[in-house]
């Protein structure tokens, strides 16, 4: 029993050690607590942002799903890029036009930045966790489009259109809504636009980027018939695509709750709750909609409709109802259903549903955020006000994408030659195929 006491004593003695010798350097337990709360602040907004970047896994997987087998190493590494040349850039670049001193239309200053307290009257540390954690935002934003635009585009040229929307498109369009940190707020934020964590912001932006890269490259050959007909390019994966979904959603638990950048008294508990219904209310809703539509439930409307239902909550995650999340993630798992449809009718290749997802779908959740009966009493944000944001972003960076990709493909070319896109940019772009022992046939498939 001695020995037990003993053995207790110590280990009391060893926990306590580091809080007395806090306790020493900190004036009073005012400071102390205050101390405290910041470093879980800062931990939580690191947790956060590890948990977005590894969305940048599930994008993958989703994406390599849905395209066929003979492009699967084109769209990894375009998903790898991605994120390697955006924390670049947008460190360098994007982040100073995104937070720098701001005009209410784009920061200025700040670049290549150096968290110092000076020049941010904040603790460096909490300025290291707030800049990984808008680090994997622009990042999410930029790897939408390689969906949209798989299978057919120039590697080298999705390289050019990456640098563009990491460290221009995204970084201005996101200053308006976002920019009032340190140096006067953007035009929308003054106006009072409710995007909690980037429905618009993030994901529409992703999404109408991709919208101008699909209309500026085509559709793949084959797609569409001269009768107005489709025919179904069928993604090579869907274990695949399933998983990448799951890691999606996973993640989303840092995107939504996340954006709290702070403990925030337990909200980020509520944000993940709402998130979760939403989610789960798109998947229910895209899945009966094609079992009614198609005779069988279809496992890729039934994945995009989660998606679906994790961007339309993604404005509102702060502001909205249990029961309102509910509504909103259904209703976009309806709407990204018939939107494919519509995208297909007109004849605009969208391999994922990138355009529909994070595009259509994000502006419906923001504009959602102006609907009283699905916001907790008092939250819901100014129906004009949301509308102008919407149609702003869209404006914006369709316009902006479209004009970059335009340049591209007149000085660089943006879309491989057919022969390429027949044989696949696995072997054209690359020199290797995602599977080995696996042959090329003349389909342009693979096969054991």
């Amino acid at each position: 029993m001695k020995h037990r006491r003993s053995l207790l004593m110590l280990a009391l003695f060893a926990l306590l050690m580091p809080v007395t010798a806090f306790a020493e350097d900190t004036p009073n337990l005012a400071g102390q607590v205050r101390a405290l709360s910041n470093h879980l602040d800062w931990l939580w907004t690191c947790i956060a942002a590890f948990l977005v970047f590894f969305m940048q896994a599930g994008f993958a997987l989703v994406e390599a799903g849905f395209t066929r087998a003979k492009n699967v190493v084109n769209i990894l590494m375009k998903n790898v890029m991605d994120f390697s040349l955006g924390s670049i850039l947008f460190w360098a670049i994007g982040f100073g036009l995104m937070f720098g001193p701001t005009n209410g239309f784009f920061g200025w200053g700040e670049f290549f930045v150096n968290p110092s307290a000076e020049a941010y009257s904040e603790d460096p540390n909490w300025m290291y966790s707030f800049l990984i954690f808008q680090t994997v935002f622009a990042a999410t934003a930029a790897t939408i489009v390689s969906g949209a635009m798989a299978e057919r585009t120039q590697f080298r040229s999705y390289l050019i259109y990456t640098v563009g929307i990491t460290a221009f498109i995204y970084p201005v369009a996101g200053s308006w809504a976002w920019g009032g940190l340190w140096h006067g707020g953007g035009w929308l934020e003054g106006l009072g636009f409710v995007d909690f964590a980037g429905s618009t912001v993030v994901h529409s932006v992703g999404g109408w980027a991709a919208l101008a890269g699909a209309i500026v490259l085509g559709p793949r050959r084959g797609k569409y018939n001269t009768d107005g007909s489709m025919n179904a390019l069928v993604g090579h994966s869907m274990p695949m695509a399933a998983l990448g979904v799951f890691i999606l959603w996973l993640g989303w638990f840092g995107f939504n709750p996340g954006s709290t950048t702070s403990m925030d008294g337990g909200n980020f508990a509520r944000i993940a709750f709402v998130t979760n219904l939403s989610a789960a209310a798109g998947a229910l809703v895209s899945m009966a909609i094609s079992w009614m539509k198609f005779g069988k439930p279809d496992i890729s409307m039934t994945l995009n409709g989660a998606l679906a239902g994790l961007v339309g909550i993604t404005a509102g995650c702060y502001t909205m109802s249990p029961v309102g999340a509910l509504l909103v993630g259904a209703i976009a798992g309806g709407l990204v259903f018939f939107s494919v449809l519509f995208f297909d009718k007109i004849r605009i290749d969208d391999p994922v549903g990138a355009v529909s997802v994070h595009g259509v779908c994000g502006a419906w959740g923001t504009l959602a955020c102006a609907i009283p009966a699905v916001c907790l009493p008092g939250e819901a944000g100014s129906f004009s006000t949301q509308i102008i944001g919407v149609a702003a972003y869209f404006a914006f960076t369709f316009v902006a994408a479209f004009i970059l990709f335009k340049v591209i493909d007149a000085v660089f070319g943006l879309r491989v030659s057919a022969e390429e896109e027949e044989d696949g940019l696995d072997i054209t772009e690359h020199g290797i195929i995602g599977y080995n022992d696996f042959q090329l046939h003349t389909g342009g498939g693979f096969h054991a």
